[in-house]
């Protein structure tokens, strides 16, 4: 544990990218050293507030002094300790006693070390939920204007990432936006879910607090009623071992490693657009994409998205594993994984809700690129349907124009995929004769917007009865555009 303020050359040892690089101040907060430690003494100071007001020997004077150096804390003389303890829960008892002397002999009365490591983790997840929940919801908020935008602009549907059916650029959104709505409900409940260790003891019996209390089981219920209360929690876990159930953090990260699962396919859509010069993500004035390549114009947000949501999809196997394999009431081969995964987990997934946000504010559309596509190289064959309705209802045999019109549709795709020019459909259905009864027919045959169905009517009232409900209670933050610091 390193002291903040030291004066070590911090380019000379490896950090974290998703601190260093990539995520934001707060969310870096909330998992540093920091807000843990200054939790741990908060948590002591509710214990002791609480057991003074149920009749223990606590004096005011103790009270008022650990309230004064809840953040007085002396990082390098906890680092010392603990390297002499082997124990980073005692090192911070004596740290606190250090400069609260006359609180020194009650602080962390009745508990074990997971009175303040397992309550903290809880506070943290919580924060960082609350943290994560507005993040995704302006992202939520950015795709829904992107698609109300563009609720009626054709484009070309992919199955199989062959060419389908027409769709248009806002229904297409609204794909995506469904995903993020699951993920801010899960999120929430997640968050919801969430209760407090609270004050249990070393094997979860509260032993201890019924020996102090002399064996008054209710003022133990209500100790852990008060400390719950003060830590902002409505319930605590009725059953524990020493810790909560590592359970609960399986439940966490799964929700997490589902927006990313989310996110890496909105993305990848994103990159697979800009390949097809259809939409790209924003790019800068300056901003170089290859320095091979001048001309490239490469996707980095949505591949920075993919790559990051990758690792947040994995980190889920760890907690899967700890749970499996915690002995009884616990085994500490949990805590060195858990330091690793919760916090990378919220890290990871505030990064990619940034650059996502950063991607929708900034999104291009090219409508011409898109026309070209359809009106040129798909729509002719995706009109074949209907153009042998119109015959059929001038007068034509349905059989005879289905054999007319396969063989000019395989001559057209001979001239596309052999010759590599355009799809000349059309021009050899007027040049036929046969079709003379509905050339005039043509144009509104091919228009778009005759192949898109009820899209823009999903679009608008998908918005209007699902997405915009879900984003009133985060209108308050739902904030400005966003830059990336890289």
């Amino acid at each position: 544990m390193a002291a903040p303020g030291d004066n070590e050359d911090v380019l000379a040892r490896y950090r974290s990218p998703l601190v260093s690089r990539y995520a934001s101040a707060e969310m870096g907060y909330n998992f540093s050293e920091r807000k843990k430690f200054g939790t741990w003494r908060r948590l002591w100071l509710y214990l002791a507030q609480a057991e003074k007001s149920l009749g223990l020997p606590i004096t005011d004077e103790q009270i008022q002094e650990m309230e004064a150096n809840l953040d007085n804390i002396d990082f390098k003389m906890a680092a010392e300790e603990e390297k002499k303890l082997r124990h980073d829960v005692m090192a911070h008892v004596h740290t606190f006693a250090h400069c609260c002397p006359k609180a020194a002999a009650i602080i962390h009365l009745g508990a074990t070390s997971c009175y303040v490591g397992d309550n903290t983790d809880l506070i943290v997840l919580r924060d960082g939920f609350d943290l994560l929940r507005p993040k995704l919801a302006r992202v939520i908020g950015r795709l829904a204007d992107f698609a109300e935008k563009y609720a009626d602009m054709p484009a070309l549907g992919f199955t199989h990432y062959q060419p389908a059916q027409l769709t248009t650029v806002g229904k297409r959104c609204c794909l995506w936006i469904q995903d993020l709505c699951m993920d801010l409900q899960n999120l929430e409940r997640a968050r919801d879910d969430l209760r407090f260790r609270g004050v249990k003891g070393t094997t979860g019996t509260q032993a201890s607090f019924l020996q102090l209390f002399e064996g008054d089981h209710n003022k133990v219920e209500e100790l852990d009623r008060l400390v719950t209360a003060k830590a902002g929690f409505k319930r605590a876990y009725m059953v524990t071992g020493q810790t909560y159930s590592r359970k609960v953090d399986i439940g966490v990260l799964s929700v997490l490693a589902s927006l990313g699962a989310s996110v890496h396919k909105i993305c990848t859509d994103i990159r697979l657009l800009a390949n097809l010069k259809e939409i790209e993500e924003p790019f800068e004035k300056d901003q170089i994409g290859s320095s091979a390549m001048p001309y490239k114009r490469n996707p980095m947000r949505s591949e920075r998205c993919c790559s990051l949501a990758r690792h947040l999809m994995t980190l889920v196997m760890d907690p899967l594993q700890t749970a499996a394999v915690q002995w009884f009431e616990r085994t500490l081969d949990d805590s060195a994984n858990r330091r690793v995964c919760l916090a990378e987990g919220f890290l990871t997934a505030d990064i990619i809700l940034s650059t996502l946000q950063n991607i929708s504010e900034g999104l291009v559309v090219y409508p011409k690129v898109m026309q070209e596509i359809m009106i040129r190289q798909e729509l002719p064959f995706m009109a074949t349907e209907n153009i042998i309705m119109a015959m059929v209802k001038a007068g034509g045999n349905r059989q005879d124009c289905h054999e007319k019109i396969r063989v000019l549709s395989q001559q057209a795709a001979a001239v596309v995929k052999q010759q590599g020019g355009d799809n000349d459909f059309i021009d050899r259905v007027r040049a036929d004769p046969y079709f003379s009864p509905i050339h005039k027919q043509l144009e509104s045959l091919l228009d778009p917007s005759s192949f898109t169905g009820r899209a823009p009517q999903q679009v608008a009232k998908f918005l209007k009865e699902e997405v915009r409900p879900a984003l009133i209670p985060y209108q308050s933050k739902m904030g400005g555009k966003i830059e990336l610091a890289l």
